[in-house]
């Protein structure tokens, strides 16, 4: 078994990387002379994903433009902003997306933000068959805390666990936004979203994991490679100007 689907999202407004994201969104936004979003693609296409799922909104019509002509993997797209007007932040985006994501009972898939730069990441067959055999809801890749985030997000405990509060000898750590993911977490009893989200639900997967951190069922690693969140046009700029790419 392999995860051979993947979500990227990139629906969100961007409103931190103004004005540079009022007229471009900033998965397109381009580090060291190619767009976040193209160092997506082109990771997990070495790694064999075949169906891509890429949720869109704020200036969606520029994304499809932009991916028109990828043909592996094959990209599918969320369009959001068309549907509801909005995006519907990250469970939101993800239920509306999982009859295609993550068709049947059992699958399992990855989801990454499209505003991440992580160039050596790697979208690996043994993680994935890892996450399988554990049974788990969510595996989450965890980053030190960058200076615009000092008191992370979860805590990484030895054995692996991810816990939402502190807990002896776990340590805080921040969400890489890369993530394994299996259908039933995006189900009942842990979401009331139904699967296509209809509706047009927004919902945020912070509360989320949280909820299924407490039952014990998020696990997680630390990611040790370069790891960036652009956020701002000026962390853009010292990113552009420091960054040295491998691919």
């Amino acid at each position: 078994m392999s995860a051979t689907r993947a979500l990227i999202l990139a629906a969100g407004r961007g409103q931190r990387m103004r004005p540079l994201t009022d007229t471009c969104p900033k998965p397109l936004l381009p580090v060291r002379g190619k767009p976040l979003l193209d160092w997506w693609i082109a990771a997990l296409a070495r790694a064999g994903v075949r169906e891509l799922v890429v949720n869109t909104a704020w200036l969606g019509d520029q994304i499809h433009a932009h991916l028109a002509s990828v043909q592996q993997p094959t990209v599918h797209f969320s369009d959001e902003g068309a549907d509801f007007g909005h995006a519907l932040e990250t469970a939101g985006g993800i239920a509306r997306a999982l009859p295609r994501l993550a068709p049947h009972a059992g699958d399992v898939f990855w989801a990454v933000a499209g505003d991440i730069f992580a160039p050596d990441f790697e979208f690996a067959p043994a993680a994935v068959q890892a996450f399988i055999a554990s049974s788990k809801l969510a595996h989450l890749w965890l980053v030190p805390n960058p200076p615009q985030h000092p008191d992370g997000d979860f805590w990484l405990a030895p054995d692996s666990w991810v816990h939402a509060q502190p807990q002896p000898g776990a340590q805080p750590l921040t969400f890489a936004a890369i993530g394994l993911y299996r259908r039933a977490l995006f189900e009942l009893p842990w979401s009331d979203i139904p699967a296509g989200n209809r509706a047009g639900t927004s919902a945020p997967l912070a509360p989320l994991l949280r909820k299924a951190m407490a039952a014990g069922q998020v696990s997680g690693e630390p990611y040790p490679g370069f790891w960036a969140d652009a956020g701002t046009p000026e962390r853009l700029a010292a990113l552009n100007q420091s960054c040295r790419s491998t691919i």
